[in-house]
């Protein structure tokens, strides 16, 4: 009986140590589990609130909730970089809005002058059309963008000739060049086909043509050169305009960027962040080499649909 009663106090005393060892276990489990989901809600708390700046620790943190938090991190990341985007694309539409919106608020009021001349009349007028024009193209871009951005466009490929398409496109700006009296020079291989979608790409092509034609000044020169290779065919688009410094090449590409900060120059910054939007769902490249008072030079290079020779060098365009 002595032995009994001994026996069943050491397996009390054993079972008494393993339920606090599990209590204490389950405790510090719980510790460890809880304070990381604490810190993941306050942080979430910022997030909801517009602070993106809040970041979690995962030094003393299990590795699957370290999985989690960095996942959070991630997450809080990408959230300031659109908050950033945001602030972004409100400021810059706010400024070319506010602009034309002003210009046409001022010619309109003039107009309601009861004595004026037919001439003032019709400058005026003309002055609102160009506004109205420059409103209309950058809603017409910001949609372009958009849809651009969330695959809402999908391309619908082809294979045609480019070289026909870029002789096109050009001569759609014949008004401009004769204007300015710009030299248009050329030189195109024949029969570059390519596989890819049409009306996307004449949008590439008249926006690097009215670029160019925009920033080169009165009797300077615009060049179109289209060749290729057996795996490749590439488009140039060179003029003798003012240039641009390495730190807007950079970034000329970006949505609203623009190297003319004084917005003296018309345009809303969405031309060449459209380009590069395009070539890339196109599965090609674009570069450009430029330098200040020595002009610009844009290289797309596309996939060629087959093997074609042939060439035509000439000024077909030249004023």
């Amino acid at each position: 009986l002595p032995y009994t009663t001994q026996y069943l106090r050491t397996m009390i005393f054993t079972d008494i140590i393993a339920i606090a060892l599990s209590f204490i276990s389950a405790v510090f489990v719980s510790y460890k589990m809880v304070k990381p989901l604490k810190r993941i809600n306050e942080a979430t708390k910022h997030y909801s609130g517009g602070d993106f700046s809040a970041r979690i620790n995962t030094s003393d943190i299990y590795k699957e909730l370290s999985q989690l938090v960095d996942s959070v991190n991630k997450m809080a990341d990408s959230l300031a970089v659109l908050e950033e985007s945001r602030s972004s694309f409100i400021a810059n539409v706010s400024h070319e809005l506010k602009t034309p919106m002003a210009v046409m608020q001022n010619y309109g009021t003039l107009l309601q002058a009861n004595e004026m001349e037919d001439h003032t009349r019709i400058e005026y007028g003309k002055a609102i059309a160009e506004q109205t024009r420059r409103l209309s193209s950058l809603v017409t871009n910001i949609l372009k963008m958009n849809k651009l951005e969330n695959q809402q466009i999908y391309p619908n490929t082809e294979v045609y000739d480019i070289t026909e398409q870029l002789c096109e496109c050009m001569l759609e700006h014949e008004a401009v060049w004769e204007e300015k009296e710009i030299e248009i020079e050329t030189d195109m291989q024949e029969e570059l086909f390519v596989e890819a979608d049409k009306e996307l790409l004449s949008l590439v092509w008249n926006n690097l043509f009215s670029n160019a034609l925009k920033f080169t000044d009165v009797g300077g020169s615009v060049s179109l050169r289209a060749y290729g290779d057996e795996k490749y065919v590439y488009v140039e688009v060179k003029d003798t305009g003012c240039g641009m410094s390495p730190e807007t090449g950079a970034n000329i590409f970006k949505k609203f960027y623009q190297g003319d900060t004084s917005h003296s120059t018309k345009g809303n910054g969405l031309g060449l962040a459209l380009v590069k939007r395009v070539i890339d769902i196109c599965k090609g490249e674009i570069s450009v080499t430029s330098q200040l008072g020595c002009g610009s030079t844009f290289t797309i290079r596309l996939n060629k649909s087959e093997v074609d020779g042939g060439s035509v060098t000439g000024k077909e365009f030249k004023k």
